[in-house]
């Protein structure tokens, strides 16, 4: 896959910051499988006509992070658009 400016200007950050940090230091200490193993029969299966739904793991890292930086709904929207670290993917 062909690399963007964007991925090109991340890549020569020299500084990590917080959200930088975050992904490695939450997924060293959060058991995920479990959580979505938990999660999963409650969760929405997109069946119909209906556009699918997020996956769960991601859901849950989104919800995470959300909680961890004190975020409101849109500002954790904002947050993924403007860092890549944020979502740890």
């Amino acid at each position: 896959m062909q690399s963007s400016f964007s991925d090109l200007e991340y890549a020569a950050k020299k500084k990590l910051t917080r959200r930088d940090r975050f992904p490695g230091g939450i997924h060293a200490v959060t058991p995920w499988a479990v959580l979505e193993t938990e999660i999963e029969p409650f969760y929405p299966k997109g069946e119909g006509r209906r556009r699918p739904p997020v996956g769960v793991l991601r859901m849950l890292r989104m919800y995470v992070a959300q909680q961890c930086f004190g975020l409101s709904d849109e500002g954790m929207e904002n947050a993924l658009y403007d860092s890549q670290a944020i979502c740890g993917d």
